[in-house]
Order: structure tokens, then sequence, then C-alpha cells
């Protein structure tokens, strides 16, 4: 009997031992888990409480900031500070004008609406601000109008006041702030500069140019301009729009006669197809070219019903493609110049995700204004030594956004939002600021 116990208690005995083991190596599992898992939280730990100290130092307690980091792979937020309050985000607004172009956008821009009727070509615009304009100097619609002897042209398909709601009044002669309409040339400016005589383009306002120093650029509601002679470079001053004037202006390029009328005939409308979406997007956003982005929405609105008006196209973005946003914004202009628009950093920030998610990578990066780089960011936040933030700012008296991307040492890929609104510093104190959080960013995460 003992015999017969002591071999059933040596045959178990393994048996307890292999147990016993995996016992073990769970346990050693569990703790690596649990140390990995303690390292990870110091970590993240130690990463944003260098943020939180730079937010709430002394140097920023005195104005609002608003803060959303977010890791596009994990899906994890990275850093959150007021990100669901609303703001004042200047530029900052062109995100959503350039998703709302991506959105509803064909590859080229509508450059025109036309009906060929017998011998008559009768057209009307799209909004398309590339026509003659000074970057750009698209000449598609000049030729088809060159290939017909009757034109017959349609404006009364722009409903839409020509500045924004909230618009500074006295910026009018400003060469950020031209006219919003519904058949834009020449970029709705005037260049006027000295070489060996003055130069003025387009020539129709050669005469209306006085070579004095002045206080303003141009009469308020007359295109009387002024022009200091002794001045180096161009001046570039928005011209007021008017109907007799668009069709001054294509009467001169195409040397024929232009017939208006009040409404286009009953028949199915042709597009023309002008330059690539993309070039517009681009001189948009590395720009920050206000005109540029009040006529894409225009543009846009072109692509849903037969009237121009930005509302049309804000609004059809909300309800059919924003309509999760967290924070709905208050959004009354394609460019960020009025104060009256009102968004969150995490709206941003979800607008910015949808873009690279439903768009290539590569495309909507190539879109932004690149750190040391490029446009607007030329000489702003540069990397050391490849550049690292892919993003749009926005400036305003007192406030100072940027938003987009931010690519780590490790190679991921971080959607941000930064908003600083009402601070009475240098905005190069406050971009300081942000540098280091964003430096910390790339060198840690």
């Amino acid at each position: 009997m003992l015999t017969h116990l002591n071999s059933r208690f040596f045959i178990q005995l393994p048996l307890h031992i292999k147990c016993l083991s995996n016992y073990l190596k769970l346990i050693i599992v569990l703790l690596s888990i649990s140390t990995t898992t303690s390292c990870k939280s110091l970590k993240s730990k130690k990463l944003t409480s260098k943020i939180e100290q730079e937010i709430n130092s002394k140097t920023s307690a005195d104005y609002f900031q608003g803060v959303l980091i977010y890791d596009l792979s994990t899906q994890d937020t990275v850093f959150s500070h007021n990100s669901n309050r609303y703001f004042t985000p200047a530029s900052n607004t062109k995100i959503f004008t350039l998703y709302s172009a991506l959105k509803t956008l064909p590859n080229n821009i509508p450059s025109l609406k036309y009906i060929v009727y017998k011998d008559t070509l009768f057209m009307e615009g799209t909004g398309d601000p590339s026509l003659l304009h000074p970057y750009f100097k698209d000449s598609t619609a000049l030729k088809l109008v060159k290939a017909h002897d009757y034109i017959s042209l349609h404006l009364n398909n722009f409903k839409e006041d020509r500045f924004g709601p909230g618009w500074a009044w006295e910026d009018y002669d400003s060469y950020y702030s031209p006219e919003r309409s519904g058949f834009p040339m020449f970029g709705n400016v005037v260049d006027i500069y000295k070489e060996d005589s003055l130069m003025v383009s387009p020539s129709v306002f050669y005469d209306k140019v006085t070579p004095i120093d002045y206080i303003k650029n141009r009469e308020e509601e007359q295109n009387v301009f002024y022009f200091d002679h002794k001045r180096k470079d161009t001046l570039t001053v928005p011209f007021k729009v008017d109907s007799v004037l668009t069709k001054r202006l294509l009467e001169m390029e195409v040397q024929k006669p232009i017939k208006m009328v009040s409404q286009m005939p009953s028949m199915e409308k042709q597009i023309l197809y002008s330059i690539p979406s993309d070039s517009v997007y681009k001189r948009m956003m590395l720009e920050s070219d206000n005109f540029l982005a009040e006529q894409l929405l225009i543009l846009s609105s072109s692509t849903l019903s037969d009237i121009l008006n930005s509302a049309t196209a804000r609004n059809y973005i909300l309800e059919n493609y924003l309509s999760d946003l967290k924070q709905r914004p208050r959004w009354v202009d394609g460019s960020g110049l009025s104060r009256y628009n009102l968004f969150s950093p995490e709206s941003m920030v979800q607008v910015l995700t949808k873009m690279i998610e439903e768009f290539q990578q590569e495309r909507i990066l190539n879109l932004f204004p690149i750190g040391g780089v490029s446009g607007t960011l030329e000489k702003r936040f540069p990397g050391n030594p490849r550049p690292y933030i892919y993003a749009k700012s926005g400036s305003l008296g007192n406030n100072y956004c940027l938003s987009g991307y931010l690519i780590t040492n490790s190679g991921k890929t971080l959607v941000f939002s930064f908003m600083n609104n009402h601070f009475i510093k240098s905005g190069t104190e406050v971009r300081k600021s942000m540098q280091l959080i964003f430096e910390h960013l790339r060198d840690n995460y």
C-alpha cells in the first residue's frame, strides 16, 4: 500500500511541477505586462507633464489656449486642454474650406457653365478664381469665348455680398481683402508698379491711378487708386467689382462685344474645366490666400446649385459630411477674415483626421505649408534636420492658431490643433512656447 501510495505520489509529482512551472510563467508574463504598462504610463505621464508645464506657465496665464493632440495610428488622445471650447480660428478656417473643396469639386476647376444656342454662346460664371489671375494666368475661358462671334454673359446667378460678415470695413483697399464675385478676373485686384514708366494691370485702370503718396490705396466707393511714385515694389489693390466693369474687362480680352442677359436659355448647361484643382488648393493654403478661399466655397456651391452662394456650400458640408462634429462650428466665411467664426480644437482635429483618412496622406501633406520650408511657415517651426510640421496657421490681431500634422522622429503621425486667443504680448513669444511643445513631441513620442 505504501509502495502504491509512494508510486502514485511520484507519478503525480511531475504534473504538479509542470503546473507550478506554468503558473510561474503566467506570473512572469503578467509582471512583464504590468511593468511594460507601468513604463508606458510613466513615459506618457512624463510626456504630458512637460506639455502641461508649458501650457500652465506664467507666460501663458493671461490668455486663452486650446490644444488637442491625437495619435492617428492608435486613435488615442495624446494631450487635451480646453479642446472642446470655442476659439476664433482666423485662417485655420481654410482647413474647413479645403475639406469642402476636396469633397465637392472635381480634379479640374469648373471654369464656366455655358450653352451654345443657334449662333450665340451663353455663359455664366462659377466663381472660378483662376481666370487671368496674376499667379495662375489661366485663359481657358477666353479660348472658348474667342471661338464664337456672338457672346451673351449672365451675371445674375451670384447671390452673395461682396464682403463676408464681420470683415473689417477698413480693409477694402488691402491686398488680402479682394471682393467676392461670380465671374472674377485678374484675381479682382490691380497691380501697380514702376519700371521706366508706370505699369498697371489690368490696363483698363491706367488712367485711374494718381501717382502720389496717400493714406489709402483706393477710394472706398470707386476705382480711383493712389501709388507712391517712390515705391520700389508692386502695390496690389482690390478693385471694386460690378457687372459693367466685368463686361468691359472681358471685352478688352476677347476683342469682341459682349451682351448682358438676365437669364440663361432653358437648356442643359455644359461645363468648361480649367486648371488642376490641387494647384488652387495649394496656393490657398501656402499663401493663406483669402480670395482663393472665398471663391472656392462659391465654386463648391456651383456644383450644388445654379445659384452661387457660399452659405449653400457651408451648410451642405456641415449637414452631409460633418454632422458628427462634437462641437458644431459657427462658420461664416471661407477665409477666416471674420471674427464671427468660432471653432474648437476638437472639430479642427476631426476634420484634419477625415482628410487624411479619406484622401491620400501624401496628397494632403503636400497641400499644407511645411515648417521651415514653404508658405506661411517658411521661417517658422523648422525641422532638425528634416521638416516635421505640416500645418495651417491663422493670425488676427491678438490671436494665433496652428492646426495640422506633426511627424515624430519615430515615424508617428500626430494630428493637432493649437489655438491661442486674446494675448497682448507678441506673436513671436506665443510661437516660441508652441515650438517647445512641438519639438518635445517630435523627439519623445
